[in-house]
This record gives C-alpha cells, sequence and structure tokens, in this order.
C-alpha cells in the first residue's frame, strides 16, 4: 500500500522544541563520534588515504580489518567530513580528515587514540560520581590517579605524552615569538614531557641551556627528541618529583601543569619553584583561562574533562594571582596566544 497520508506542518513552537531535541541529542551523543574518530585512527585511515583514494578493501587489507564493518566506519566518516565519498566504493581524504594523519604538524591522531583509551574513558564513565563526590574521576574508576596509572602503562603513557606534544605546535609558536628571555641561562621545563617547547627555545636562543623535569617513564622521550633536534649538548632530561624539589634555574616552564593540580598541590610545586629559583628567576604559565560565567566558555567544558581525570581544575585569573601571590611569584605579564590558552608570566619576589 502507497503511503497516502499528509504530515501536518508543526507550529513556530513546535519547531522550536524540534531544534532543542536535536542539539541535546547531539550533545549526548558526543561519545559516539569520539569513538568513531578513535577507530579511524587505530586504523589509520587517513594514512591510507592520503596518497589518494581507496576501498573500504584495500584499507581492511592493509589493516586485517573485516571490510564489511570497515565500510561502515569510513561511510560515518564521510558523514562527519573526515572523508569524502567519490563513487562506486572509494573514498578519499578531506582536509578535515588531514589532522588525523601521523606525524603532520597539528596532528590530533594520538590525541584520538589517548582521550578514547582506558584511562580516559573509563575516568569518564563515573563522572557523575565524581561530580557528586568532589571530583577525580579517575581515582574512583582506575584506583588511582591518572599519572599513577600512566606509571604502570607505559604504552598509553606515551600516546598520552605524544598527543600533547602535537597539540603543542601552536602554542609553542606564538611562545617562541613572544618570550623574551633575556638574561636566562638555565629553562627548566617542570612536567615538560618530551620537551617541545623547551627544545623549540633552545633552537631559537642557541646559548640556552635546557631542562625536562619530569617523573621517569617520561624524560627518556625528552632526551630522544633533544638529539634529534641537534640540541643535546645544551639539554638535560631530569627525572623527579616537583612536589619534592625542582632544579635551580633562571626561568621555568609551566605549561599545562598547574591545571593538573588542587590549589594545595599548586601551592607545593609553585614554592618549590621559587625556594629554587635564582635571583631575578622568572616563570612562565601557560594555561587557560577561565571566562565570564554564562557564555559560551571551551576552558569551562574543558574544566570537566579535568574534574573526570585529575583533581585539578581550569582556574580564572584572579584564582591564578591568589596562587602566585601565595608562593613568592608576582604576575608581571599576560599575553593571549592564537589558541586557547595564554602566557602568563611572574617573576619572584
Amino acid at each position: 500500500m502507497p503511503l497516502t497520508g499528509n504530515l501536518a506542518q508543526p507550529s513556530p513552537a513546535e519547531e522550536q522544541a524540534g531544534r532543542h531535541i536535536d542539539t541535546v541529542f547531539q550533545m549526548l551523543t558526543g561519545h559516539w563520534v569520539a569513538q568513531t574518530v578513535r577507530a579511524a585512527a587505530h586504523l589509520r585511515i587517513a594514512d591510507h588515504l592520503a596518497a589518494g583514494d581507496r576501498t573500504a578493501d584495500d584499507v581492511a587489507r592493509r589493516e586485517t580489518s573485516d571490510p564489511a564493518t570497515t565500510y561502515r566506519l569510513m561511510r560515518a566518516c564521510a558523514s562527519l567530513g573526515l572523508l569524502a565519498h567519490e563513487g562506486e566504493g572509494r573514498f578519499t581524504l578531506t582536509p578535515l580528515g588531514e589532522v588525523l594523519r601521523e606525524g603532520v604538524p597539528g596532528s590530533l591522531r594520538e590525541a584520538a587514540l589517548a582521550q578514547g583509551a582506558p584511562g580516559h574513558w573509563q575516568s569518564w564513565g563515573v563522572f557523575p560520581e565524581a561530580v557528586r563526590v568532589g571530583g577525580n574521576g579517575s581515582e574512583l574508576a582506575l584506583g588511582e590517579s591518572l599519572f599513577d596509572y600512566f606509571g604502570k602503562n607505559p604504552a598509553e603513557a606515551a600516546l598520552f605524552s605524544k598527543a600533547m606534544s602535537n597539540m603543542t605546535g601552536l602554542v609553542v609558536e606564538d611562545t617562541v615569538a613572544l618570550l623574551d628571555l633575556a638574561g636566562a641561562e638555565r629553562v627548566v621545563d617542570l612536567g615538560g614531557a618530551d620537551g617541545a617547547l623547551v627544545i623549540a627555545l633552545m633552537r631559537a636562543h642557541p646559548r640556552l641551556e635546557g631542562q625536562v623535569f619530569d617523573l621517569p617513564h617520561v624524560v627518556g622521550g625528552a632526551g630522544q627528541a633533544a638529539a634529534r633536534a641537534g640540541v643535546s649538548d645544551r639539554f638535560t632530561p631530569v627525572a623527579g618529583d616537583f612536589f619534592e624539589g625542582v632544579p635551580e634555574a633562571d626561568y621555568y616552564l609551566l605549561k599545562w601543569v598547574l591545571h593538573d593540580w588542587a590549589d594545595e598541590q599548586c601551592r607545593t610545586i609553585l614554592a618549590n619553584c621559587r625556594e629554587a629559583a635564582r635571583p631575578g628567576a622568572r616563570m612562565l604559565v601557560i594555561e587557560a583561562l577561565v571566562g565570564e560565567t554564562g557564555g559560551p566558555d571551551p576552558a569551562a567544558v574543558l574544566d570537566m574533562n579535568m574534574l573526570a581525570v585529575s583533581s585539578g581544575q581550569e582556574r580564572d585569573l584572579g584564582e591564578f594571582d591568589a596562587l602566585f601571590g601565595a608562593t613568592g611569584w608576582k604576575r608581571t605579564d599576560i599575553r593571549p596566544t592564537r589558541s586557547l590558552y595564554s602566557l602568563i608570566e611572574l617573576e619572584a619576589v
């Protein structure tokens, strides 16, 4: 039987209600997209299509994956704008999908893998409980902090470190362009992972001595990165715990460090830096700043990730200033970057 009825035209109120439902439904199903992108990264679809169009069968042969489900995945990626369908089952990579290629500037491949990996994913799974009890979904889900978990899961730790390094690119460029290191001889990058920031500064300042101070399972990658950059003669990877103490320096870098920790822990880190600082020392803090409540604010959403995976939080400028003032530091300048993050410069007082 044919479908011969007529649909009633929705009223303006019904149309608005439908738009609200669609918007919230997209919010509710965001994890579908995240895991679709993660699967595409796992199967290296962007890398396989970098040289030209391929079918799902082509990709499946290279990845030893199921052709039918690989096609369904690629079809979904096309609906998200990561791929384009050229007809007859052939797909090409779009400019949006390019950022999932391994090794390209600004690559988000490792970020896609890390955000959907067990450490983050399981922590988000208990997020309502984290809100109820006051934070740190990682401890609820994993039985330990995310960084302790990474210490026992080096492959996932390396993935996270690489993701952070890839996402550093634009911030590093802006920092090198804006930062005045006059008078500094030794720069220590606290929690610097593979050292992308301090190594870039060393390349821009040929007489600068640099260090990465991070956990033992992390600093080996920094030494390798320094060797690849040709600065290993001026670079030292140092394993340690910044809650116990830090190396002395003229300049400290804290990029995406303080947001990982509660206020008391932040005060410990900052106080340890102040105690070890050479006369006239300065510090650069790189963080997202929470804006006025009520408007669209990526930092406010990022704060939810900190609640899910750490004991830390995103902060507004006043909250940062309180931490600095309590630990012997004074803010002297603040500059926005082309990304979400701001450069906050301090001097020891």
